[in-house]
């Protein structure tokens, strides 16, 4: 048996990439659990796995004394002899469990804990491997719709993670089937193995899209200073350039708009405003209102980041945008508090 065993470790060790160290360890550790119930738990068993001589030694320790107290501990000075000639009273010896009677338990134990260690081995692997991809955009196969709830399974791999109704784009219907492309917000470990987080609405997405779309990003030439998104309906993008011979903006664009308009069709449609960060808050401000022109941009509180846009007044409507959506966009892009202002001062219905 032993032979056969040390053999089935080393080809694990090979295959599984699982240390045979790490499960000679659990191994012998599931082995002295398991014979100690012979000695109402007592901690006198001991196991020593030699892989070089191929042998599994299991026995344990017992004090030799004058008088019996503890049968589980202790053993007369006759009984010890048996084991070894030169015992004496005061110290202790061990004796070897026999291999017939325990043959089956480590056999039993030995092929539990390896099924147990290629589990752990195999969730570790996994997890490490989800964490390389963490804040990454991966694709994966829709396995199936829940029809109640509209979470989709979602297949990565060789695993299977949900992608929640609510990470999902509104108003997209995503069939079972297809190739989606989703981002991958959080790995964490879980008692069942690596927990994944996924998501289509996250701004990382439309952020790993454009790396991948412009070369320029993704090369460093060209820098993603922030993303503010809608899922489904609008993003505002701003990049950033120390190269003064290239057009940040331009290069997002592409040629005849190839580049943001591959991305757009990857989302489904959704609308994409590009803008050129600028260290003058009240120039990146004017930027972020697009496709709003602004007349001018008043700083209010430098500290809190508060200010106050005026634009022409036909186009005040386009500034805030459908439910305040453009100038709410702007907001989170910029960092700052807009007030918008039409240029005569005057909101539609004032006199």
């Amino acid at each position: 048996m032993s032979k056969e065993f040390f053999e089935a470790v080393k080809l694990l060790e090979a295959e599984k990439g699982i240390p045979a160290d790490y499960l000679y360890e659990k191994i012998s550790a599931a082995i002295i659990v398991a014979a100690k119930h012979d000695y109402n738990g007592k901690d006198i068993v001991h196991c020593d796995i030699d892989e070089e001589k191929q042998k599994i030694k299991v026995y344990v320790t017992k004090n030799v004394v004058d008088e019996i107290e503890d049968p589980d501990t202790d053993l007369t000075l006759e009984e010890a002899q048996v084991y070894r000639k030169s015992a004496k009273v005061g110290k202790t010896i061990d004796i070897p469990l026999k291999t017939k009677d325990f043959g089956r338990i480590v056999a039993q134990t030995a092929k539990h804990v390896i099924r147990q260690g290629i589990r752990e081995a195999e969730r570790g692997q996994m997890l490490q491997e989800f964490k390389s991809k963490n804040q990454e955009l991966i694709s994966a196969k829709v396995e199936r719709i829940d029809p109640i709830t509209g979470n989709a399974t979602i297949e990565i791999g060789k695993n299977q993670t949900v992608l929640p109704k609510s990470e999902q784009v509104p108003g997209e219907v995503l069939t079972e089937g297809q190739t989606i492309k989703v981002f991958i917000v959080d790995v964490k470990e879980g008692g069942k193995g690596p927990k994944i987080m996924i998501s289509r609405t996250h701004p990382g997405l439309v952020r790993r899209l454009f790396e991948q779309e412009v070369p320029e990003i993704y090369d460093g030439t060209i820098e993603i200073k922030s993303v503010s998104r809608e899922a489904g309906s609008r993003t505002k993008i701003s990049v950033y350039t120390k190269d003064e011979d290239i057009d940040p903006v331009g290069a997002c664009i592409g040629p005849r708009g190839q580049r943001v308009s591959n991305i757009v069709e990857v989302l489904g449609g959704e609308k994409i405003d590009i803008i050129k960060f600028s260290e003058d808050p009240s120039e990146y401000i004017a930027a972020a209102l697009a496709p709003s022109e602004v007349c001018s941009i008043e700083i209010l509180d430098e500290e809190v980041k508060t200010c106050r846009a005026t634009v022409p007044d036909d186009q005040l409507s386009l500034a805030i945008g459908n439910k305040g959506q453009n100038v709410r966009l702007a907001v989170r892009l910029t960092g700052w508090n807009i007030d918008i202002k039409p240029e005569s001062g005057f909101f539609e219905g004032q006199e």
